[in-house]
């Protein structure tokens, strides 16, 4: 039997706001401590702790401040967590499984096969969880999507991070460099593209069910094309110039685009529950 979010989650029952800048500001704090005590006493025992926390502290910040902005929805924070843990774990190991299939190198022309890839394997999650719901609110899909993708982000920069450690003979700088300049690119990538792709399957979704359309294909091309040149313009870029300031502009530029795409998602999914919640009358007065 079909389950609405309504039924699922009543109304009433839904959790307070979770505050994303004390999120952030008590995980900065819990990092800075951690970096500090694993460079004074080189205990190995801390490491796994400080890339933890250092590779998930941005990418739920960035969960939470559009946890913050659900009025109106009745997506709950276990709903968020499952859509994290789903989109991380899930869309990892089928990236990590299907990637070295159909690539063998990474250069401008396979990076929009990683797109393809794992544009397609974070949504999964997203699906998985809201099978049984009516799911016809954008912003839950933006919400959903920015958990997934995220997921997906802080599990990858944690591996990065570990590659790094490695690579480099233990060095623990180069793994909090890693580690830093990844948390900080986090939102212009894995959870913007995914939360783009989700807000459109939601708003797209008639009578409780999915529908893919025109415009939620147009939008899978569209974070495909993102992830692409993402992934794409540095390699080509280095290739003809060398690296240099203009490879970090070239990201920058691609990274941009995904976040103003997704405000504006956000700014009509916001007007639309806006609307919901406006009652019948006050409608009839502004429409007259």
């Amino acid at each position: 039997m079909e389950q609405t979010q309504e039924e699922e989650f009543p109304m009433g029952t839904q959790p307070q706001a979770v505050s994303w800048w004390r999120v952030f500001l008590v995980g900065l704090l819990f990092y800075a401590i951690g970096v500090g005590a694993l460079f004074l006493t080189q205990n190995p025992i801390l490491f796994p702790t400080v890339v933890m926390v250092g590779s998930f502290l941005v990418p739920v910040t960035f969960v939470a401040f559009f946890y913050d902005q659900r009025h109106g929805s009745k997506i709950t924070l276990p709903t968020v967590f499952l859509g994290f843990v789903y989109g991380g774990v899930l869309g990892v190991i089928a990236a990590s499984l299907l990637e070295p299939l159909f690539i063998r190198k990474l250069d401008f022309q396979t990076a929009f096969v990683v797109g393809l890839i794992e544009e397609f394997v974070k949504i999964i999650g997203v699906l998985i969880i809201a099978r049984r719901w009516r799911h016809d609110k954008e912003i839950d899909g933006l919400i959903l999507g920015a958990a997934a993708g995220m997921g997906f982000a802080a599990l990858e920069s944690s591996g990065y991070a570990f590659t790094s450690f490695l690579s480099s003979g233990g060095s623990l700088t180069s793994t909090v460099v890693v580690m830093l300049i990844r948390g900080i690119l986090s939102p212009l990538g894995h959870g913007t593209w995914t939360a783009i792709l989700a807000a459109a399957l939601f708003r797209e979704s008639r009578g409780g069910h999915f529908r893919i359309n025109l415009k939620v294909i147009g939008a899978y091309v569209l974070v495909v094309m993102l992830h692409g040149l993402w992934d794409g313009v540095p390699s080509a870029l280095t290739n003809l110039v060398g690296t240099g300031f203009d490879v970090f502009l070239a990201q920058a530029a691609v990274g941009i685009t995904g976040l103003v795409v997704l405000y504006y998602i956000y700014r009509n999914a916001k007007r639309l529950q806006e609307q919901a919640l406006q009652p019948p009358e006050e409608e009839q007065q502004q429409e007259g």
